[in-house]
């Protein structure tokens, strides 16, 4: 497969990936694993771990993940701007919109239908890497109590780990691992008028605040709005309403949550601080992505990183579905959602080689229907 042909696969999914992390990830395995049959479910699995153990946009790096398996460090690049991208563009208009006419576009019909399809995606999706990642009694107890834990308020990321290290300590016997070593990044040019003018401290403010939060953000995009409110509206950068209405823009734009950025940049700062921002909070994952993923050969060699990375995997499955939990509550709120997602269902069941796309478009359309006919 070409670069060319991987950027326009991640970029179709960047429009159409609707409904958070979870959605996108299940978009992704239904794309590269059951239709392209880029890689087996167990390794799609191992991603999801690795990914769950670095800093970042969770739905982000599992696109740069799967473009490095494909074609290497250049994939993954191209995977994450084709993965973004769209996003960031869409988010921008947005962002003009709103600095305009200070509302944003009603989408409500489009999202009410398509929230429920993604549903049977992630449906179909969580399942068969269920069967992969949890494929032993232990692995199920860790499973549930990793379910339990989370239903009881405890900490995602912190859950996860400990299972992972339960895991990890029940080999009894420690191995030493020589796995040292990150790759370059090539550096960044063209962005010297960014950072020049009137404009450039307040930039580089941006810039730096971005890309501290990009480097240790755990967990999925929602945890980001935490953050900007410490980092931005409690400096007084950003108002409250803004930051609420950023948290919109990242759940009805299609592609990663931490788009959102690129609207509070353009708020803050304009078209510079709009893309200075969205830069800086996504720099992190391609460095770490790219360093992770060329040591796991070496990582899983090593017999307790890989009962670790076992433990991680079961668990953060079972996250996924705890997601998926909290994502039918607010979905299910008529009967008619049932329909869309029993209507998806069904095209994913006899149709196995039906695009992501179509699911969405069906989505969309029918909500739009159901809108215009007045019955939601």
């Amino acid at each position: 497969m070409s670069l060319s042909e991987i950027l326009a696969l991640f970029t179709r999914l960047g429009v159409t990936a609707f409904g958070g992390p979870v959605a996108h990830i299940a978009l992704m395995r239904h794309e590269f694993v059951a239709r392209h049959r880029w890689l087996s479910d167990e390794k799609f699995v191992e991603l999801i771990g690795l990914t769950n153990l670095i800093p970042g946009p969770n739905s982000t790096e599992i696109a740069i993940h799967l473009g490095y398996e494909r074609a290497g460090w250049r994939g993954s690049v191209l995977a994450g701007v084709g993965f973004i991208v769209p996003a960031v563009l869409i988010t921008l208009g947005i962002a003009w919109f709103y600095g305009e006419y200070g509302t944003l576009p009603a989408v409500r019909a489009l999202l009410f239908g398509i929230k429920p399809a993604i549903i049977a995606v992630i449906v179909f999706a969580i399942f068969p890497l269920f069967k992969t990642a949890v494929n032993s009694y232990g692995k199920a107890i860790a499973a549930a109590a990793t379910l339990a834990l989370c239903f009881l308020g405890m900490s995602e990321v912190l859950v996860m780990l400990g299972v992972g290290l339960i895991f990890a300590l029940a080999k009894r016997f420690t191995v030493r691992d020589s796995t040292r070593g990150l790759h370059s990044l090539a550096p960044i040019f063209l962005l010297q008028p960014l950072f020049t003018g009137g404009a450039a401290a307040l930039n580089t403010k941006l810039f730096l605040i971005f890309l501290k939060i990009g480097s240790i953000l755990y967990g999925s995009g929602y945890v980001l709005f935490a953050f900007l409110d410490a980092e931005l509206v409690a400096r007084g950068l950003l108002s409250r309403p803004q930051l609420l209405d950023a948290v919109a823009v990242g759940q009805l734009t299609p592609g990663p949550v931490f788009s959102a950025v690129t609207f509070i940049g353009y708020q803050i700062n304009g078209f510079g601080g709009a893309i200075v921002s969205t830069i800086a909070i996504f720099l992190p994952s391609f460095v770490f992505v790219i360093a992770t993923h060329s040591l796991l050969p070496k990582l899983k060699k090593s017999t307790m990183f890989s009962a670790f990375l076992s433990g991680v995997n079961a668990a953060s499955l079972a996250i996924m579905l705890y997601a998926l939990a909290g994502m039918s509550r607010d979905t299910f709120v008529h009967w008619s959602a049932f329909l869309i997602a029993a209507g998806a269902g069904l095209g994913l069941y006899f149709f196995k080689s039906l695009g992501s796309t179509y699911v969405v478009l069906f989505g969309a359309c029918t909500g739009t229907l159901l809108s215009y006919l007045n019955i939601v």
